[in-house]
């Protein structure tokens, strides 16, 4: 943990959203499992009126704690607990990611080893073991379009969902370079945000970690797929509960549609970087 003249090497930092007990147990992997280099916990809190604050200040008060008096949504929460950083690696946590062993320690490992790493994610597992698409190809216009809507079941749809979803790879326990990897849990290195810019804050819920990602190409820095650390992410796309009108009337969908329209805009004129 951080003490008052030597900066840490990992500022973990937890976004909570009226998930107290999964932002505790989230910590409670933590300190388990806990990584050899030394580390800060720095927790945010959307206004969640959940207790949170009470909690951290009872079971964990070394915990440094980050209340915002409005629900900032995902990048703008995550960049409070970013600026308040001290470490040099900044490892972003969702509340529903348990750590296992060693799981901390080999993303870091991983990013000392590869200097030319702006960004790196683990694999992710569902609760029963079995591996979770982490990683992505960077949208077209008509993702959204085929993953949402009765088109995705048409033959070429079918196509580019697969490679959008990397299909071909997501079993392949390799690290690898890959074009976006999901916001549930990324490790940064502070520099590489110092160029790129923190997280977009004009996206509330979605495709912030998408941006952040393209962002990090851009300006010649590379996102990693580190298989070697695995998470179990106990993850619900919220957007994705319903179906037909109902999903339109959804308030995560909107959101999402709001999302995708913000960054279609932002990257109209641009090219989809080169990967290497």
């Amino acid at each position: 943990m951080r003490n008052s003249f030597i900066a840490p090497e990992i500022s973990i930092i937890i976004l909570n959203y009226k998930s107290a007990k999964l932002t505790r147990q989230c910590i409670k992997g933590v300190k388990k499992f806990q990584p050899k280099a030394s580390y800060e916990i720095i927790v945010v809190d959307n206004n969640s009126k959940d207790g949170v604050a009470e909690m951290l200040e009872e079971k964990y008060p070394e915990v440094i704690f980050i209340g915002s008096k409005i629900n900032r949504g995902y990048g703008a929460g995550m960049n409070l607990g970013i600026a308040k950083a001290g470490g040099e690696y900044i490892l972003i946590l969702n509340p529903d990611i348990v750590i296992l062993d060693n799981s901390i320690e080999s993303l870091y490992e991983f990013m000392k080893e590869h200097p030319d790493a702006g960004i790196a994610g683990p694999k992710l597992l569902n609760p029963d073991g079995t591996v979770q698409s982490s990683y992505f190809r960077f949208h077209t216009i008509m993702t959204p379009l085929y993953r949402r809507t009765p088109l995705g079941k048409l033959p070429w749809a079918k196509e580019h969902l697969n490679r959008f979803l990397m299909a071909e790879n997501q079993s392949n326990g390799r690290p690898r370079t890959v074009e976006w990897i999901l916001g549930a849990c990324m490790m940064a290195r502070k520099t590489a945000l110092q160029k790129i810019g923190l997280f977009d804050e004009r996206f509330f819920l979605y495709l912030e970690d998408t941006d952040l990602c393209r962002r990090t190409w851009e300006n010649g820095y590379k996102v990693y797929y580190a298989a070697d650390s695995e998470m179990v992410h106990y993850h619900m796309r919220e957007s994705a509960k319903y179906s037909g009108l109902m999903s339109v009337l959804s308030y995560p969908t909107r959101v999402h549609i709001a999302s995708w329209i913000k960054y279609i805009l932002k990257y109209k004129d641009k090219q989809i970087p080169k990967i290497n």
